[in-house]
């Protein structure tokens, strides 16, 4: 990789560009600022003199002109110029009177001055010096122009400048130490990430993912360490449905081959034969049943399952199951209950909810032991029109129920019968539906509820996306 486009090098270089900027912006605030407030107290100071000297001026004869210019100058430190006003057709100055010896006709200040008769300031240069300037207009068309240099504040803002140029080069190096410095810690957090990421691809994750820190990557971390754990559960999970679904083949498929190595034979009685038929076809029934869970999930997955929502009795539901698995919980010593008085219609697809309340019943038919009580009801509740399968067995571990509608997840010591399959469906169903899938369990009862909207305007919709398909359809 190239080295310049590295975390490392792109946040040296940011921190780098972010510190220059901060810089160039108090450069250009500082410098430019404090000349003006040097220029302006330079003028602030000759405009309140100027009247001063004119004063002084005034109080004297023309012959002590050049007496009184030069002992003003030397209380204002500054050269004391007084013009004498001349306007035929234009305004024109003659020096008369002079602190300095070097002429200063035509200085653009003191003619303003003259043409306004009011007092006038302003800067000037004359060769590579600036000069502040204030200039007076006496009684007589006369006008004092008073001028100091601005080489000690110009050089005062250029010792500052070259400070800042100076604090600013340093402060650069710096930032870039410091910034290398702590973008390598933080790239060398990131390249961990980076090596954990890829340990969790290539199936390997048995090593936690850490990080010390408490910011976003931290957070990250602990994201990429649930999440090989999640990883790790399914890889598992995925590990025991295959060991499970090779045994739930197996099983019937060699049974199925005994019994017809048997039918092959010449001597089987009629009985015999007759039983040997209904085993081969239980056994034949399992084969269908873990078929239909793979071909069920596979449809879910590629979200080619679609379901329809209509008006739907709940109630007629309920009792086609408890009419279904009657004689099977009266063979296994169990007792099914059915409560569902009237009509319960919610919107839904009929064979879908039936799947789902055969998956709910069978589970727990199967996982209770004799003598246990299962209620199948259906009602409204919070809004929702519900339907419920209750049972009064031993209950599911707490420790268990965040995951009973996980895909290949069976109950730890449960009957090692099923594909771990059922449940998982039968939510993604109900979603699919609109509705929720819930359990709630303690010991000596377990109740899973499938809400569903009450009746709507009905609708198909696409399993996956939940988009509009169809319109509306009649009852059914």
């Amino acid at each position: 990789m190239n080295p310049l486009r590295s975390v490392r090098a792109r946040l040296g270089l940011a921190l780098l560009l972010v510190i220059a900027g901060a810089l160039g912006i108090v450069y250009l605030i500082v410098v430019p600022s404090l000349e003006r407030r040097l220029v302006e107290a330079k003028l602030h100071q000759l405009e309140k003199a100027a009247p001063v000297v004119a004063q002084r001026l005034e109080a004297s004869v023309r012959l002590q002109w050049d007496l009184v210019a030069e002992e003003q100058a030397r209380a204002f430190n500054a050269r004391v110029v007084v013009y004498e006003v001349s306007r035929r057709g234009r305004t024109v100055l003659r020096s008369v009177a002079s602190s300095g010896e070097e002429p200063l006709d035509g200085d653009p200040v003191a003619v303003r001055s003259a043409r306004t008769l009011r007092l006038a300031r302003g800067t000037v240069t004359r060769g590579r010096e600036r000069f502040a300037e204030a200039a007076h207009p006496l009684k007589r068309p006369v006008v004092v122009l008073l001028s100091s240099s601005l080489r000690d504040a110009l050089e005062s803002v250029d010792q500052v400048k070259r400070r800042l140029l100076l604090a600013g080069l340093l402060a650069l190096s710096v930032a870039l130490v410091v910034g290398l410095g702590a973008a390598s810690l933080f790239a060398r957090r990131i390249r961990r990430l980076e090596r954990a990421a890829n340990r969790i691809a290539g199936g390997h994750f048995d090593e936690p993912v850490r990080d010390s820190g408490s910011d976003e990557l931290a957070e990250l971390a602990s994201a990429f360490d649930r999440m090989r754990l999640r990883l790790a559960q399914l890889d598992r999970a995925r590990g025991e449905f295959i060991a499970n679904a090779s045994h739930e083949l197996r099983t019937p498929i060699f049974s199925l081959s005994g019994f017809l190595e048997l039918l092959a034979e010449e001597d089987v009685s009629a009985p015999t034969r007759r039983e040997f038929l209904a085993e081969m076809r239980t056994q034949v029934d399992r084969l269908t049943r873990l078929a239909t869970d793979l071909l069920d999930l596979s449809r879910l997955d590629a979200g080619r399952l679609r379901i329809d929502r209509v008006p739907i009795d709940l109630a007629r539901v309920a009792r086609a199951a408890a009419a279904e698995f009657g004689p099977l919980a009266q063979t296994a010593g169990k007792q099914l209950e059915l409560a569902a008085d009237g009509a319960v219609v919610a919107m839904g697809d009929e064979q879908r909810v039936l799947q789902i309340v055969r998956i709910l019943v069978e589970n727990a038919l199967r996982h209770t032991p004799e003598g246990t009580t299962v209620l199948v009801s259906a009602a409204m509740a919070d809004g929702l029109v519900a339907l419920a399968v209750r049972d009064d067995g031993p209950g599911i571990p707490p420790k268990e129920l965040a995951n009973v509608f996980d895909r290949f997840y069976r109950v730890e010591g449960g009957i090692a019968s099923g594909s771990g399959l059922g449940l998982a469906i039968a939510r993604e169903l109900a979603q699919a539906m609109g509705g929720t899938l819930e359990v709630d369990s303690e010991p000596g009862r377990t109740a899973f509820s499938l809400r569903l909207p009450p009746r709507a305007a009905a609708a198909r919709f696409h399993v996956k996306t939940g988009e509009l398909v169809t319109s509306e359809r009649p009852p059914g």
